[in-house]
């Protein structure tokens, strides 16, 4: 009879410390400042400024990364514009899409707010012991890849598609390079991606940021189980929960079609995906199929 009311007390304090965490950060950086920073121009605007790089960057490439509404990052470069720190004008790859570059004034800027951000980090390290500069350190990279993870979306995608291509180039170029044999996809089950669409199979990709940071396909048969395939997830953003979050999309499209369970087999060299599809109730079963590169094989019912 406590469980509910329990977990229920455990989310609001969660929830409140969280709130609190926000308040403290907010204040102690300065954020709440229409001068950020002692600079003519609000948080908001520095950080737009730091996305813009020697070489320039496209506005939707901004957009992406910070997640902003195309409106109010609109008035964030007329802003950055009328200081003549930035100058908007039309791709030379492709004038439909804007880019953004800085000016001698911008860049000039950039390097006097890049200055007073580090006296700012220096001011929160400095009152703390060594030990206690580490732990707040720690605790800050933990804290930035638990935010993007929970930034990573998962979501079906079209297999032919630039993104999903280039996440298969890395599958393929990162099996190549463990396996001792290399790796030719062609040797693989199912090498053609026309497979991975409907009504026969779905894929999906995994977004942080607008970037592709992984991939993975399901097949669908008739009275049989569902068969999971190329699931991969990028090195920068390992450890943070994102092969799960795949794999239980391509449980989601497996259920969805009627499966009764999914298979997928691995290779042990893959020792991340090995403990991760064990973890996730996957069982070993005897072998299924010919896969060239496959040594264990798994089932999973699904409830």
């Amino acid at each position: 009879m406590g469980g509910p009311r329990v977990a229920v007390a455990l989310e609001s304090e969660a929830i409140g410390r969280v709130r609190a965490f926000n308040r403290a950060v907010t204040t102690r950086i300065g954020a709440l400042h229409d001068h950020y920073l002692g600079s003519s121009r609000s948080l908001g605007s520095s950080r737009v400024l730091w996305e813009v790089d020697d070489e320039g960057v496209d506005i939707r490439d901004i957009r992406e990364r910070l997640e902003l509404d195309s409106g109010y990052l609109s008035r964030l470069l007329r802003s950055l514009e009328r200081e003549g720190l930035v100058t908007v004008e039309p791709s030379r790859a492709d004038t439909r899409v804007r880019r953004v570059r800085l000016t001698e004034a911008g860049r000039a800027e950039r390097v006097e707010l890049d200055r007073r951000s580090d006296e700012l980090a220096a001011s929160l390290l400095t009152p703390l012991s060594a030990g206690q500069q580490r732990r707040l350190v720690d605790a800050m990279d933990t804290v930035s890849r638990l935010l993007d993870a929970a930034l990573v979306q998962v979501e079906p995608a079209d297999a032919a598609s630039d993104d999903a291509r280039r996440c298969l180039t890395a599958y393929y170029d990162e099996l190549a390079r463990r396996f001792p044999g290399g790796f030719d996809p062609g040797l693989s089950l199912h090498p053609d991606t026309h497979e991975f669409a409907e009504p026969t199979g779905g894929f999906v990709l995994a977004r942080l940021h607008g970037r592709a940071i992984g991939c993975g396909a399901v097949l669908f048969h008739d009275g049989a189980p569902a068969y999971i395939k190329r699931m991969w997830v990028d090195d920068a953003v390992r450890g943070m929960g994102v092969g799960r979050r795949i794999l239980e999309a391509l449980e989601r499209a497996a259920r969805d079609h009627g499966a009764a369970s999914v298979t997928l087999e691995t290779n042990a060299g893959l020792t991340e995906a090995f403990a991760m599809y064990r973890a996730a109730g996957y069982v070993e079963v005897e072998p299924f199929n010919d896969e060239h590169y496959a040594d264990h094989w798994f089932e999973k019912q699904l409830g």
